[in-house]
């Protein structure tokens, strides 16, 4: 099932600079995409066209096959922007996490019952009653990426989930979006990183500033050296550590299995 199609999106800036010139995007369900490229690439934007935060200047976006209107959808999509304040505005954590699911016609019991359950597995109990700007960065964006959840989105946008968070709350981002994946949540991630690539997509949206330079699976294109080079990006560490083996693995996990098998070219 396709739950984004995008064609021949464009959209400039108030200044005139364009930033997406004439893209077409589909996102099937289940699917965990990335948006790769180098600052400037248009990164954010696509994902803020493809989640209707933004309109385009020309072309459509289409949600589920169903309708072109975002707004439509809020039930079944989350967008988590660059900035945790765009989903943590209320004076406590708590009420930030009980605002998405309020809006929809929920009982107060299935509220208290999605708070619950979402504090639990985002381990935010302790800072449930604070307010969202007294959480350090890797906090705020955890509770944000809990506050998007609590509506059980199909599909989960996310711009750059886990910048200057620390290795810590990384992890802990990383697991959970890994738990999603595993549940069949549609996911795409904008993000620069190319490290972080392997371990949260397994289909690569490759953005030159020009456009899409490349669509393909992650290790097609995490492996191909001079594409990433024109884009003015470098591979994993582990990729160009095994560049001269006959398959390059894609994490570190990867390349330890691959030599206790013995894999030594």
């Amino acid at each position: 099932m396709t739950v984004i199609e995008a064609t021949g999106l464009r959209y400039a800036y108030p200044d005139g600079t364009l930033a997406v010139d004439g893209i077409d995007v589909t996102i099937e369900a289940g699917e965990q995409v990335a948006l790769v490229g180098p600052n400037g690439a248009g990164k954010s934007t696509l994902l803020q066209l493809l989640g209707g935060l933004i309109d385009p200047d020309s072309g459509t976006v289409r949600y589920f096959g169903e309708t072109d209107d975002a707004d439509d959808v809020r039930d079944r999509m989350s967008v988590l922007t660059q900035d945790p304040a765009d989903y943590l505005f209320n004076p406590t954590v708590e009420e930030d996490l009980a605002y998405g699911p309020g809006q929809l016609s929920l009982s107060r019991a299935e509220i208290d019952h999605r708070v619950d359950r979402i504090t639990a597995r985002f381990d935010l109990e302790a800072l449930r009653s604070k307010p969202p700007f007294r959480l350090s960065g890797g906090e705020q964006r955890r509770a944000a990426l809990a506050s998007a959840l609590t509506v059980d989105p199909d599909v989960l946008l996310l711009d750059e989930p886990v910048s200057n968070v620390d290795a810590a709350n990384r992890a802990t981002i990383l697991r959970l979006l890994e738990e999603l994946s595993a549940q069949g949540t549609t996911i795409v991630i904008s993000t620069p990183e190319t490290e972080l690539v392997p371990h949260v997509a397994d289909r690569v949206l490759l953005l030159d500033g020009d456009g899409i330079a490349a669509d393909g699976s992650t290790r097609e294109v995490m492996t191909d050296a001079g594409l990433l080079a024109d884009c003015d990006l470098r591979p994993p560490q582990v990729v160009r550590l095994f560049a001269d083996h006959e398959t390059v693995p894609l994490t570190v996990e990867e390349a330890q299995e691959r030599l206790q098998m013995g894999d030594s070219r």
